[in-house]
């Protein structure tokens, strides 16, 4: 038995019924999706530094983005790709150039002074990299600074800062200063003071990027909790891609755009102690890269390599060179980017670096200068021998320019197994993440034998050489 539809294709029982029950999760899934209002949504969102001016930079350039109610969101990227700047704008202490922010169904925007005060104390709780706590100020007073400023009493401000502080396990330094805390406990002092007010939304800018491993950890624990106990919405800026798996939305910025959305549709934790979770992630990649894809189906070596000339130059600034304004590691990457497609010398480049500013130079110190010109020269002279020289011969040259830069001392033995280790990560058989715990391994365990950060160090280095084979 056949059914006609009202477009009169022909449907046999069997194929309509299920036609019907894919139509029917299709409908289902979309009304799920429309049902639920977003926290905050970012539309066409453009900033510009010096408009109209020689040293114009786009810090962002039309950002659109949806964050739902208890989203753990993690702004993701490399330093200079516009994620901090991003990050201040959801926050409304920087205002774009274009565009709309809507939090709540408000434009953030659009407010007037005391609303957007009120925004501040109500609505979001800030944490940043520097913890921004009042030295002079006792922890609990600290803690309590919000509530200070509502107008609440102090019987009730101290006693919602004293339950945050035991929370966070550091009650018993309530009575001491800020300089009497390590790192990690400062940094949860300024988590428990931007939950005081009870916002529903927290930001977080780098807030481990200060702290060793053990405090990072505590500080991304207490953030997680946060969003699936306490069913907030966390909005965290990070570059480093161990805290990836923390959660469960990573937003991938590059060149202040969005290149891809990651979601976390399932978690599964391990089984066996000690292993990391495992994510099931759905990707969705960015319009113009989805159309990229759909009408070039047959990238070339060279292709490639011209399509990563922009992320090269922001790695390679980055690897060299942290605390510069964006808006001036904009200006350098783009020269970077012609020194590495050739359009112009490495001599160029550094005379835009050091260039006075009245003559659309940068102005940075000769020193800095000097290390960023030099760095790039053995990069770049490393990756035209990659393209001509065998794998044994490249690893080799990529070991001795290693151990050279950070001046390590190997025995003939060590040096021989670190170029093995490099080899291995050109053919693709170890990752970053292999070739680090490699390094780390103890010497028993057929590893290296190196402490964790210089391991980290060098696995790092070695893979920005390897960002060099990707030909241009």
């Amino acid at each position: 038995m056949t059914y006609e539809s009202k477009s009169g294709f022909f449907f046999p029982q069997a194929e309509l019924s299920e036609f019907l029950k894919a139509r029917l999760l299709i409908y289902n899934r979309n009304m799920a999706e429309e049902s639920i209002k977003t926290t905050i949504e970012v539309k066409g969102l453009n900033m510009v530094y010096n408009q109209g001016k020689p040293n114009e930079s786009k810090a962002l350039e039309d950002i659109n983005l949806k964050i739902y109610p208890q989203e753990y969101v993690i702004i993701f990227g490399p330093s200079g790709c516009g994620k901090s700047t991003l990050l201040y704008a959801l926050a409304g202490f920087q205002k774009p150039t274009g565009g709309e922010i809507i939090v709540e169904g408000q434009d953030i925007n659009k407010f007037n002074k005391k609303e957007k005060v009120e925004f501040h104390r109500r609505k979001i709780g800030m944490v940043f990299q520097s913890f921004f706590l009042i030295s002079t100020l006792k922890i609990l007073d600290n803690v309590c600074l919000p509530k200070v400023f509502i107008g609440d009493g102090l019987d009730e401000r101290e006693k919602r800062g004293k339950e945050l502080l035991e929370r966070f396990g550091i009650v018993e330094q309530a009575d001491k200063f800020p300089v009497e805390l390590s790192g990690g406990q400062r940094q949860r002092v300024a988590i428990a003071r931007a939950l005081l007010n009870n916002p529903d939304i927290i930001i977080a800018d780098e807030p481990v990027g200060n702290l060793d491993s053990k405090a990072s950890f505590n500080v991304m624990s207490i953030l997680r909790e946060l969003n699936e106990k306490d069913k907030k919405t966390i909005i965290l800026v990070t570059h480093d891609p161990n805290h990836l798996s923390f959660g469960n939305k990573v937003v991938h910025m590059s060149d202040g755009r969005i290149s891809k959305i990651e979601e976390v549709v399932e978690r599964k934790e391990a089984v066996l102690k000690g292993e990391d979770e495992v994510l099931v992630k759905k990707e969705t990649v960015a319009p113009e890269i989805q159309m990229l894809m759909r009408s070039f189906r047959n990238f070339s070596p060279s292709q490639l390599g011209m399509l990563l000339i922009p992320f090269k130059a922001q790695e390679y600034l980055s690897h060299i060179l942290f605390n510069v304004p964006e808006e001036q590691m904009d200006i350098a990457r783009r020269k970077l980017q012609e020194v590495i497609s050739g359009r112009v010398s490495i001599e160029d480049f550094e005379k835009l670096l050091q260039g006075e500013e009245k003559d659309g130079g940068l102005n940075w110190d000769k020193r800095i200068v000097k290390k960023i010109v030099g760095r790039m020269k053995d990069i770049m002279e490393i990756s035209k021998k990659m393209e001509t020289e065998k794998t044994e011969e490249t690893a080799l040259m990529i070991a001795k320019y290693v151990i050279d830069f950070f001046k390590l001392h190997f025995t003939d033995e060590r040096r021989q197994k670190f170029v093995q280790l490099i080899r291995l990560r050109m053919d693709n058989q170890l990752s970053i993440v292999e070739l680090c715990k490699s390094l780390d391994r103890p010497v028993s365990e057929r590893g290296m034998g190196l402490d964790k950060r210089t391991a980290n160090k060098l696995a790092r280095e070695v893979e920005i050489i390897m960002l060099a084979k990707f030909a241009a």
